[in-house]
């Protein structure tokens, strides 16, 4: 019986280093939100649709385990990339954010993505911004963003 136990331990590990090897991420996104602003390095709300007059919207996003790495929001509006957005991680737990001024006539569907420096998507969150509905999640689709907008970054 003992045996066996020995054995099964010894697979059990050698697949959990295997799977370490494969370029498993260690780092994680804890939390990642569409807000109407951040206070004090916290979002004041999570919105999944907002008004057309909003003037401006954010994303936030906390980032575990990360530390050294870089990372980035891309930012895409109706499909059509808008902007990306870089962040150095600097500690173990690190908020970033980063944010949108809107006009009136860019109602529709806007996604971002949680991008690291090696392109693994982390985070895909859409916000609905005017008359239109959220869709769910897994209508999702990796977008790429050619410019960079407003940062923000802390621990």
């Amino acid at each position: 019986m003992f045996g066996k136990w020995c054995v099964a331990i010894m697979v059990s590990g050698l697949m959990m280093a295997a799977l370490g090897m494969q370029g498993v991420t260690a780092g994680e996104v804890a939390r990642a939100q569409f807000t109407t602003g951040v206070t004090d390095r916290e979002p004041v709300d999570a919105v999944t649709g907002v008004d057309a007059d909003t003037r401006s919207v954010f994303f936030f996003t906390e980032l575990r385990d990360l530390q050294g790495r870089h990372v980035v929001h891309r930012w895409e509006y109706d499909g059509e990339p808008m902007a990306v957005v870089g962040f150095d991680v600097g500690g173990p737990r690190w908020r970033v954010w980063s944010s949108k001024q809107m006009q009136p006539d860019w109602q529709g569907l806007w996604r971002v993505q949680v991008v690291t420096d090696d392109g693994e998507v982390l985070a895909d969150e859409v916000l609905a911004f005017g008359d239109v509905d959220a869709p769910a999640v897994d209508d999702a689709e990796e977008i790429i963003v050619p410019e960079t907008h407003f940062m923000r970054s802390g621990s």
